[in-house]
């Protein structure tokens, strides 16, 4: 009776050890999920750049000299999303192409990384703007550059940055939404003088 016993409970757990246990596989990587707010947008009115703009109500404004005394800084701050947008302005004083050429070298410097660089012109010929929103796809550093300019006396320009690594995965959907901004900066850019 004790060998049945014991040769039952050899058996039983046995049974249990083999059907209890299924071939593990290996999960996906995930991501945190971000609830983004609603756009909300407020009029940033400066003196230097001399334009109005409207920028994202969860976003502010810190100012920074340039290096070169020729031009003045400003960076877009989105303190809870771990980004900014990098914001430079120089007045034209002839030198237009110039500064084109030079903003368009810094957009391509990102093509070792990017997939994809798609090019969104813009024009408002009312209020005398024109530029160009650069969308950088893949893992490049900066996911989101423009130019703007009415190519007389104003350019400005901005890079988007995450303090983050680049993965487009992870960084797609607050850079979507940050492009959002962008847009609406790019559209309701005027000129003072």
């Amino acid at each position: 009776m004790k060998m049945r016993n014991a040769i039952f409970t050899i058996i039983a757990v046995a049974a249990i050890a083999l059907t209890s246990c299924e071939p593990s596989t290996p999960k996906p990587y995930g991501y945190f999920r971000i609830d983004l707010p609603e756009h909300e947008y407020v009029t940033y009115d400066s003196l230097y750049p001399p334009c109005t703009m409207e920028i994202s109500k969860y976003s502010k404004v810190m100012y920074r000299n340039a290096k070169d005394n020729k031009s003045e800084w400003i960076d877009i701050v989105y303190p809870d999303l771990n980004g900014r947008i990098y914001c430079s302005y120089t007045t034209v004083k002839g030198n237009f192409r110039a500064l084109a050429e030079d903003s368009r070298n810094l957009v391509y410097k990102h093509t070792i990384r990017a997939d994809a660089i798609i090019e969104h012109p813009f024009e408002n010929k009312e209020a005398k703007v024109y530029g160009i929103m650069y969308e950088i796809t893949g893992n490049a550093a900066s996911p989101l550059q423009f130019v703007l300019t009415d190519s007389t006396k104003h350019f400005l320009r901005g890079a988007l940055y995450f303090n983050e690594t680049p993965n487009a995965d992870s960084i797609a959907p607050i850079s979507k939404y940050v492009e959002e901004d962008v847009q609406r900066l790019i559209e309701s850019v005027r000129w003072k003088n």
